[in-house]
C-alpha cells in the first residue's frame, strides 16, 4: 500500500507529536532557538528570523474520526438544514443526512465490502458524492476520489492502480458516459449478478452501484440502502469502537499536471483537522450564518474536504447557488472567478450577502483578487495555499487581511504546521525573504500514495518532511509567496524565470497588447490558443502545452 516513511529514525518509531514538534535542525549546526508563531489571531508581530515557521496555538488538535465528527455535529444541530442540491431536488437537515449516511454505510457492509476495501466516487457534484463519502468513512472504507473528466483507459488505470472493490457513478453527465467507459472495461458486467464482477482487467472489482438508473449486472443506490438488516446495523456500531484517527480513510489523486497522477492517501486525522483549522481561520465558528456555495468539484480536496467536510464537522450550511440563496461564501478557483467576473452585472445578480469567498487550487494572479474585491464586492476574498498530499490547506490568509496581502501572499502558516524554505540543492534553510523549496511537516501529511513506495519515498523525508515542490519565501510573519513551480522554472542567460510571475503580469492589462519585462524574460515564442487544456479542477495542464508547443513550432 505505503510505506510508513518519515516515522523511523535512529531506529525507534516516534508519535505523532514527537514528529510535529521535534526541535529543527540545520545540516552542522545546533538546535536553533524556537522559530514558532503564534497563530490564533493575524500575526502582528514579525518572529521570524529565518525561513521556517511553526504555527503554535492554544486550539488542540482533535482526536476525532470523521463518524464521530458528524455525530457531535448532529447532536448539536439536528434540525438545522445541511446541504441543498437543487438541480436533483434533495435538501437535507443534519439529522435527516445522519440517517442517511447510516443506513448506505450499513447497506455497503451488507454488499460484502469491510474495512480498509476501496470504493472509488466517479462523478460530478451529486448528492451521493457528500453520502458516500461519510458513509465510507464510517464504515471504514477507503474513498477513493475519482477525476469525473477521466476517459477509459485514466479510470482504468486509477481503479487498478488502488485495487478499487466497488465503484459509484452516474449513467452519464452531459458528454460523459460513465455506465458504457465501465462497460468497455469490464465487459463481463453484462452478464454478471451484481456485486458479483469478475473482471479480467481489474480483478478487484466487485461492485458498481449507479446513483440514477438500472442497469445489468450493477446495483441501483436504492439497493445499497435497502441491503441492511439489523445484524449489518449492529455490525456497524461496533466497528464504530475499532476505527482509528490515523486509519486511511480517502485516496485522492493528484490532478495529473505533470505526468501520470498519484493516489494520495489521507487519515481521518488528516481530514478533520485540516477542516477544523481552516474553518477556524475563516472564522466559520464564530459566525451566526455560513452558507457556502461549492462550484469547486467534490473529487478534489478543495471541495470534499474544505466545503463537504467542513459543513458536517463545523456545522455549516452548503448552499449551491450565490443567487437567489444568499449563500455567504464562495469557494473556487482563479478560472472559475475569471469565468465569474465575465458574467457579473450588478443589475442582474445580487452578491449583498456574500462576505466572503476562498480562491485556491491554481496560482490565483493580483489582477484578478483584485477584480473579485473591486466589482463583485467580495471583501473579504481569502487565499489559500496547500497540496493534496497535505490534505490540503497549509498556508490561508484572514478574511480582513489587506489588500497587498490579499494580493501577493497566499496568507500565514496554519496551526500546528511546520514549513521551511530550503536550497533545493542543498536542503538548507534560505535567509528570511529568499526564495527556495517550500517544505512542510505535521499533522496535515499524507501517510503516503497508495501502492508506490518509491514516489512516496522521494517526496517524504526521512524526518516526516514533505517536499512540495513549489518555490517560495516566506516574511517575519510566516507569510507565503508562492513563486512557482520549480518543474516549470526556466533557466536563461543564468536567470531564473518563473512562468507564473509573467502570466501575472500579463494579466494587468485587458487586451495584453505590450508588456515591459525584463530582456530576459521575454519569451522567444508567443503562441495564441483558443483554449488551454484544463483539469477538472481548473489548472492549466503546462505538459500538454508544452507538447503542443513542440508539436507546432517543430522543435
Amino acid at each position: 500500500m505505503f510505506p510508513r516513511v518519515g516515522l523511523k529514525l535512529q531506529n525507534r518509531f516516534f508519535s505523532r507529536a514527537e514528529r510535529v514538534f521535534r526541535p529543527l535542525r540545520q545540516p552542522g549546526s545546533l538546535v536553533q532557538r524556537s522559530c514558532g508563531i503564534c497563530v490564533e489571531s493575524r500575526p502582528s508581530v514579525p518572529a521570524l528570523t529565518t525561513s521556517y515557521a511553526h504555527g503554535t496555538s492554544s486550539r488542540s488538535l482533535r482526536h476525532s474520526t470523521i463518524g464521530e465528527a458528524l455525530l457531535q455535529s448532529v447532536e448539536r444541530c439536528p434540525d438545522r438544514e445541511a446541504l441543498v442540491f437543487l438541480e436533483e431536488g434533495i435538501r437535507k437537515t443534519f439529522a435527516e443526512f445522519l440517517h442517511d449516511v447510516d443506513q448506505t454505510a450499513a447497506g455497503l457492509l451488507a454488499l460484502g465490502l469491510q474495512r480498509g476495501d476501496r470504493l472509488g466516487m466517479w462523478g460530478p457534484n451529486i448528492y451521493e458524492w457528500l453520502l458516500y463519502q461519510f458513509a465510507t468513512a464510517k464504515a471504514g472504507i477507503i474513498l477513493v476520489s475519482v477525476n469525473p473528466a477521466y476517459q477509459v483507459s485514466e479510470v482504468e488505470y486509477a481503479l487498478r492502480k488502488v485495487e478499487c472493490n466497488a465503484v459509484v457513478c452516474p449513467t452519464a453527465f452531459k458528454t460523459q458516459q460513465y455506465v458504457e467507459m465501465l462497460r468497455k472495461i469490464c465487459p463481463e458486467i453484462d452478464s454478471c449478478t451484481p456485486g458479483d464482477l469478475k473482471s479480467a482487467k481489474l480483478p478487484h472489482l466487485r461492485s458498481v452501484i449507479v446513483t440514477d438508473s438500472r442497469h445489468p449486472g450493477m446495483f441501483h443506490v436504492d439497493d445499497v440502502r435497502q441491503a441492511a438488516g439489523s445484524e449489518h446495523t449492529r455490525l456497524l456500531q461496533d466497528l464504530q469502537r475499532k476505527l482509528c484517527v490515523d486509519d486511511p480513510i480517502n485516496i485522492q489523486f493528484t490532478s495529473g499536471t505533470t505526468g501520470m497522477p498519484k493516489g494520495a492517501t489521507l487519515s481521518h486525522h488528516n481530514i478533520i483537522n485540516n477542516v477544523c483549522i481552516f474553518g477556524v481561520r475563516m472564522g466559520y465558528t464564530w459566525k451566526p450564518k455560513v452558507r457556502i456555495c461549492l462550484p469547486v468539484p467534490m473529487y478534489h480536496c478543495f471541495g470534499s474536504v474544505g466545503g463537504g467536510m467542513s459543513m458536517a464537522v463545523i456545522c455549516l450550511y452548503d448552499g449551491v447557488l450565490l443567487h437567489p440563496y444568499r449563500c455567504t461564501f464562495i469557494y473556487g478557483t482563479p478560472t472559475m472567478y475569471v469565468d465569474m467576473l465575465s458574467h457579473y452585472t450588478p443589475t442582474k445578480y445580487d452578491l449583498s450577502s456574500v462576505e466572503g469567498g476562498i480562491m485556491a487550487g491554481a496560482p490565483c494572479p493580483p489582477e484578478v483578487v483584485r477584480e473579485v474585491i473591486s466589482k463583485m464586492g467580495i471583501k473579504q476574498i481569502t487565499l489559500g495555499y496547500g497540496t493534496t498530499e497535505n490534505s490540503p490547506v497549509t498556508f490561508c490568509g484572514d478574511p480582513l487581511d489587506n489588500e497587498e496581502r490579499k494580493v501577493e501572499t497566499v496568507g500565514y502558516i496554519m496551526d500546528h504546521v511546520e514549513a521551511k524554505v530550503v536550497n533545493p540543492s542543498t536542503g538548507v534553510i534560505v535567509p528570511l525573504g529568499k526564495t527556495g523549496e517550500l517544505m512542510i511537516r505535521g499533522h496535515c501529511v499524507m501517510l503516503g500514495y497508495w501502492n508506490d513506495e518509491d514516489k512516496t519515498r522521494e517526496c517524504i523525508s526521512p524526518d516526516g518532511w514533505y517536499k512540495t515542490g513549489d518555490i517560495a519565501s516566506l516574511d517575519g510573519y510566516s507569510y507565503c509567496r508562492i513563486e512557482g513551480r520549480i518543474k516549470d522554472m526556466i533557466i536563461r542567460g543564468g536567470e531564473n524565470i518563473y512562468p507564473a510571475e509573467i502570466e501575472q503580469f500579463l494579466h494587468t492589462h485587458p487586451k495584453v497588447m505590450d508588456a515591459q519585462i525584463a530582456h530576459f524574460k521575454i519569451p522567444r515564442y508567443v503562441i495564441f490558443v483558443d483554449r488551454y487544456p484544463l483539469t477538472v479542477s481548473g489548472k492549466v495542464q503546462k505538459y500538454k502545452l508544452s507538447e503542443q508547443a513542440e508539436k507546432l513550432l517543430g522543435l
